[in-house]
């Protein structure tokens, strides 16, 4: 893997990604940010060596890289899921890319569905620890020891700097920020009444099907991070509907201007 990551970091510096300083990854729904970037160079998945192609449409498949609140950011503008048939390895492979590159900070967001019934879809869930129920764990492969240590801690995985900043800015911009656990599961079928029974039991208060493999490697690589999920619907066991994808990506769009807020606001401090 240290050759793969080695060929692609060099392709990409050479077509001018340069010592990016914050790394972020735009979940479902959640591309408007790139409109807030003045962009300098950006690169689809399917040109870089070694890396995996989005294959949900809806999600873009392209790095940028540009000036966002005063700092140098790259951003994958659509991520990779296990239920697309990649490896937990595959999934996160472009954040071991974007540390080689130079980030100390990776922001997530994601779109989730709601456990805890007191939030409501169309809000903000700050993530303030995880639960994984995608049956592995990324780092669980032969070598990761010459890539970071093995047995990497995951007391904290969620930076609390980050977070209590994030907080602030809510509260100063009047935006409905609730902090809770986020369970990910490897769908990419949606849960049923009993799962979601079971979700809530285990004390999860969101439900998705990404981000934390990558806190994982984020943690791995010594990388400050935290994650935003927008709460794209409400999973309620005892009235529950079928869930109209189109739906979800529109309440997506619909929560997005607060999302964008928090992170440029939170970029600006760093």
């Amino acid at each position: 893997m240290l050759k793969y990551i080695n060929e692609t970091v060099e392709y990409l510096q050479e077509k001018g990604f340069e010592s990016p300083e914050i790394g972020i990854i735009l979940g479902t729904g959640l591309g408007q940010l790139i409109n807030e970037i003045d962009i300098l160079v950006e690169a689809s998945y399917n040109h870089i060596p070694y890396f995996p192609t989005a294959t949900v449409e809806f999600h873009k498949g392209k790095l940028v890289y540009g000036n966002l609140a005063g700092k140098k950011v790259i951003v994958m503008q659509g991520r990779f899921h296990l239920y697309e048939g990649y490896t937990l390895q595959d999934v996160t492979y472009p954040v071991r890319i974007m540390e080689k590159l130079g980030i100390k900070t990776l922001l997530v967001s994601n779109a989730a569905g709601a456990i805890n019934l007191n939030f409501k879809k169309g809000e903000l869930m700050l993530i303030e620890d995880h639960i994984n129920l995608q049956g592995s764990s990324p780092l669980a492969f032969n070598g990761v020891e010459h890539l970071g240590e093995r047995f990497t801690d995951m007391s904290a995985p969620y930076d609390k700097g980050i977070n209590s900043t994030f907080k602030t800015i809510a509260k100063n911009n009047n935006i409905e920020l609730h902090e809770g656990v986020y369970a990910s599961v490897v769908g990419p079928q949606l849960e049923t009444r009993a799962e979601y029974r079971m979700l809530k039991i285990i004390g999860a208060d969101a439900v998705g099907m990404s981000t934390v493999p990558e806190i994982i490697v984020a943690n791995h690589l010594n990388i400050k991070v935290a994650a935003v999920s927008v709460l794209t619907d409400e999973c309620d066991p005892d009235n529950l509907k079928p869930v109209d994808i189109s739906e979800i990506i529109a309440m997506a769009a619909k929560a997005e201007p607060n999302m964008i807020t928090l992170f440029k606001e939170l970029i600006s401090t760093l």
